[in-house]
């Protein structure tokens, strides 16, 4: 990633390697979270991906097991021979509340959550 892009970017990614599922155009597709943010998250691309840029979809990441999931509507904005990158569009209060904590707890500095917080809100 160059300087001029670090810059650019307002919230942090969070290295994270979690199961989740991509719902688009009525097929499901299982693949893995390699980084996550409050605005979006990177995925690897599963092997029959064949939807095009900025195409709603949800995805689905999972926490511990079954029992808790981060739900968010997403939008394609970037694809890669090897990822994908969607950019969140609405995720649940329940979802955002998972999201923050894992945010909070990789980032460990509350000011710098806070102004990524501010950042979203804006």
């Amino acid at each position: 990633m160059t300087d001029q892009t670090t810059e650019k970017r307002r919230f942090h990614r969070i290295e994270f390697d979690a199961p989740c599922e991509l719902f688009c155009q009525d097929r499901v597709w299982a693949t893995k979270v390699l980084d996550i943010s409050l605005k979006g998250v990177l995925v690897a691309r599963p092997d029959d991906w064949d939807v095009p840029l900025n195409q709603p979809s949800e995805l689905v990441v999972q926490l511990n097991g079954e029992n808790t999931a981060i739900v968010m509507a997403v939008e394609l904005r970037h694809i890669e021979p090897e990822r994908l990158g969607f950019q969140c569009q609405y995720i649940d209060l329940e979802s955002a509340s998972h999201l923050k904590r894992l945010v909070e707890l990789n980032l460990g500095d509350p000011e710098l959550l806070e102004r990524e917080f501010a950042h979203l809100i804006e």
